[in-house]
């Protein structure tokens, strides 16, 4: 019987493709909305994840995410150090500064400003270059996607129009270390090259001591972003966070709370979540409709087969089986050449543009659940049809 019901779902070309073209465009829009919709996530914080030293963030209370920065004083650091239980508390500048470049354009940055001491808050990877070469003068690292493309200079030669612009489409030269930058009108050296997360906004990360990035900062009376904390150990940290709080009156997170702090965020005030939510519904929908839809027709075509084995004895459970089976199959085949062009998109895509695009495993399952949910679906009008079908109807012209 697994044979006959093979040889009946590809028996009619066009249906099978058709069945299989909508399981295979749900399964492909659900898997790649999804990816994209947790990589933008990712985005949000992978400043946090970028900084795995510190166990502790302390902050101004008022913050609503990584980016949204109430600058406090710089004696907080004294009190933060001043808890039982710490073990050291290095400070932290984090800023959007205008970097203008040699050939006169200007590009908004996140500067990072690092301990000068310790270099506690740099970053975990360097591709060219030694995080130490930080501590030389107007030294600062770039990181190496910006330093490609936002950041990147013109070729030599280059045009310009009247109000002295280079066109867009003028090939452009990656930053080199030894090229100078002005970040606020101070001279910037670039002494390296680092691998970090794509910010929410793809702007390029540029890291220094906190000493000059206070410098390059607009003057204000407050300038200190965040105190980086470092449990003692066997310290519960959780009991750490509320120590902080209460004797000096700051918020304390640990990573994963300030990660999930700022995700939270912009899931309840930003449209994102609703924009995705509508993409996968639509490719829910569809996928479930044309499937549907074509997997019915293909059975109102072979009842009088249906109806031949009824008069053979097959009972309706092995009726049944066969359509499980069909749907089964059909699903499995959609499932993976949808995922499987998912994937090929977003590698693809995400290695040359700004798409955010990853994968996780658990959208493979979820996706699978939707696709069996849609194979479901599908078949059971023709479930009913064929429980209702009288064998007699294989005797009728």
């Amino acid at each position: 019987m697994t044979f006959v019901a093979l040889r009946m779902l590809t028996g009619d070309r066009a249906k099978f493709l058709g069945i299989l073209f909508g399981i295979t465009f749900a399964s492909l829009l659900i898997t790649q909305q999804v990816s994209i919709f947790i990589g933008l996530m990712t985005r949000t914080f992978g400043f946090v994840t970028d900084t795995a030293q510190p166990d502790i963030w302390v902050m101004d209370p008022k913050v609503q995410f990584i980016d949204d920065i109430k600058p406090m004083q710089d004696t907080q650091l004294l009190r933060v150090r001043g808890v039982a239980g710490v073990q050291w508390a290095m400070p932290l500048y984090k800023g959007l500064i205008q970097a203008r470049m040699e050939n006169g354009t200007f590009q908004n940055c996140n500067v990072i400003g690092i301990d000068d001491a310790t270099l506690i808050g740099g970053p975990a990877t360097m591709v060219q270059g030694r995080l130490e070469d930080l501590r030389a003068s107007d030294s600062v690292i770039v990181d190496i996607v910006g330093a490609r493309t936002r950041l990147a200079k013109p070729a030599p030669g280059a045009p310009r129009d009247e109000e002295g612009n280079i066109p867009a489409d003028w090939p452009r030269i990656p930053l080199e270390v030894g090229d100078t930058l002005e970040l606020n009108d101070r001279r910037a050296v670039v002494v390296g090259f680092c691998e970090v997360s794509r910010t929410f906004q793809s702007q390029p990360v540029i890291y220094t001591t906190y000493g000059r990035a206070t410098q390059y900062a607009p003057r204000q009376r407050k300038l200190l972003s965040y105190v980086l904390v470092k449990a003692e150990p066997g310290r519960d940290v959780q009991n750490l966070c509320r120590a902080i709080t209460e004797q000096t009156g700051l918020a304390a997170y640990t990573g994963w709370d300030f990660s999930r702090k700022t995700y939270m965020y912009f899931m309840k005030y930003t449209g994102i979540p609703i924009n995705f939510g509508i993409a996968v519904a639509l490719g829910f929908l569809v996928g479930t409709a044309i499937a549907g839809q074509t997997f019915y027709n293909f059975t109102l075509d072979n009842l009088r087969h249906f109806g031949a084995l009824k008069a053979m004895g097959a009972g309706n459970g092995r009726l049944l089986g066969m359509i499980v089976l069909q749907s089964l199959v059909v699903g499995a085949l959609g499932y993976g050449l949808g995922v499987g062009a998912a994937t090929l998109f977003g590698v693809t895509a995400a290695r040359n543009s700004e798409l955010a695009f990853r994968l996780l495993p658990h959208t493979l399952v979820g996706t699978g659940v939707a696709v069996l949910l849609i194979c479901v679906l599908a078949s059971l009008l023709s479930i009913v049809k064929v429980i209702r079908l009288e064998p007699a109807i294989v005797f009728k012209s």
